[in-house]
């Protein structure tokens, strides 16, 4: 870092980040390799996050590497309006089989705010092209993350990502989030509340009109928010009710699909059927942004294949100058292909009941009020200091990183954990130890 300086800190302005407090005590890093990073000062930093949810097969996967340098060598960019390439073609395919039931048809973007919004676009088309124009209403979920776009933060339910920002898109309700006094320290998937949570989207349909509402987004398991995985029933239920209306489900995957709950996706995990899914995150394992829709077949069909548009007319006027990128999908394909010969999948639901034992020896400690997991995902929710939310848990963050050695996640004063799929128990057993210490340490 020969020549860095405090001035090199003043250009960049860091997203969901303190910029002041970024400023005087910077948290950088400057290589990645395996399950770790690498701090400016050398120290080698144990990634529990796996980066923001994403490197699901670690850092710096040689298969993946020299798939995205031969890709750029061959094919830079290639423009997705009225031409394509064969990579993107392929990719499509080997998701369509990747994801459960009839859901077929891949639209690609670059994010999973983009994702969001391209879903939630797909939904109203699909009702309009139906003869359906009225269904215009969407519903997301209290404390639900659904990214940046005006969509997904109109469906988003969290409330300081939204109230600088003034009323976002009009026609928009949500349902009530899922974390429960009775579900404390649940392990898996929590007992109660589950139909009658989910039981809020009959009341909501009554006040609206079933015949409004275009769809209901949720995440399986609220991710952002701080690790809410779905009570018993509770998905279940919201498919029922979303089906017998004629309603679009749309899962939320950008953080549970390829392998965080030990499947493809939630979908197969939980064995739920929605109609649209997003992805994001690790569909290419972190290495090159990248997005995407999962579109059941009958939404295409009415969209594309039974448009009214001449044949040389654009039946979904919607896409962005990098969907499907030849470095992303170069990414993603070779992803996919690690994901499936070092059987990733299988190694997360093994390492799963691991993870939640450790994960659960932590509810004793100091401040702990509550401990959720689900797969290779969990939380530890610690108690506020009066008048200062979000103090300790950003305390503990530094104290990891400076102290511990340690990358976390926080949300508040909840800790999230999501290591890669390629965490060893020994790594695990560092990850808890760890932070242990970390959580012994804070007042």
């Amino acid at each position: 870092m020969s020549g860095f300086g405090a001035n090199h800190l003043e250009a960049f302005w860091l997203p969901f980040t303190p910029n002041r407090q970024f400023r005087r005590e910077p948290r950088l890093v400057v290589a990645a390799e395996g399950n770790h990073y690498v701090a400016a000062d050398g120290r080698r930093i144990l990634d529990a996050t796996a980066g923001l949810w994403c490197c699901n097969a670690g850092h710096g996967h040689p298969r993946i590497v020299e798939a995205i340098r031969r890709r750029a060598g061959e094919l830079d960019y290639a423009p997705p309006f009225q031409f394509a390439h064969p990579d993107a073609f392929t990719l499509a395919a080997r998701l369509r089989d990747l994801f459960p039931g009839d859901l077929d048809y891949a639209f690609f973007c670059n994010s999973g705010s983009e994702a969001v919004d391209t879903a939630l676009k797909i939904a109203l088309a699909y009702h309009r092209a139906r003869g359906e124009g009225q269904r215009v209403r969407l519903i997301g979920r209290e404390r639900g993350y659904h990214g940046v776009g005006f969509g997904g933060l109109s469906v988003g339910g969290i409330g300081p990502n939204r109230r600088l920002f003034g009323p976002l898109l009009p026609g928009v309700d949500h349902l009530p989030h899922t974390l429960l006094e009775a579900n404390r320290f649940a392990r898996g998937r929590p007992p109660h509340g589950g139909a009658e949570l989910a039981g809020a989207l009959e009341r909501l349909l009554e006040l609206h009109d079933p015949q409004t509402v275009a769809a209901v987004i949720v995440e399986p398991v609220a991710g952002s928010i701080g690790v809410y995985p779905p009570p018993v029933d509770y998905l279940e239920r919201l498919r029922e009710i979303t089906a017998r209306h004629g309603i679009l489900l749309i899962f939320d995957e950008v953080i549970t699909a390829f392998g965080r709950l030990g499947a493809g996706s939630a979908a197969e995990a939980l064995e739920i059927q929605p109609d649209l899914i997003t992805l994001a995150k690790g569909l290419t394992s972190g290495t090159v942004p990248m997005g995407g829709v999962m579109v059941r077949r009958e939404i295409h069909r009415a969209i594309v294949e039974e448009s009214p548009a001449p044949e040389w007319g654009i039946e979904f006027p919607h896409g962005y100058t990098y969907s499907a990128h030849p470095l992303a999908t170069a990414a993603a394909l070779a992803t996919l292909e690690v994901y499936r010969e070092e059987a990733l999948f299988a190694r997360a639901r093994a390492l799963a009941p691991v993870f939640e034992e450790g994960l659960h020896r932590l509810r004793d400690l100091p401040g702990v009020r509550d401990v959720r997991n689900l797969g290779l995902m969990g939380a530890v929710e610690l108690e506020p200091r009066p008048g200062a939310a979000g103090a300790r848990g950003f305390e503990a963050m530094r104290r990891a990183f400076f102290e511990h050695d340690l990358m976390i996640r926080i949300t508040g004063d909840t800790i999230a954990l999501s290591p890669p799929l390629t965490f060893t128990e020994a790594e695990l057993e560092q990850l808890f130890s760890r932070l242990a210490a970390v959580l012994r340490a804070l007042d």
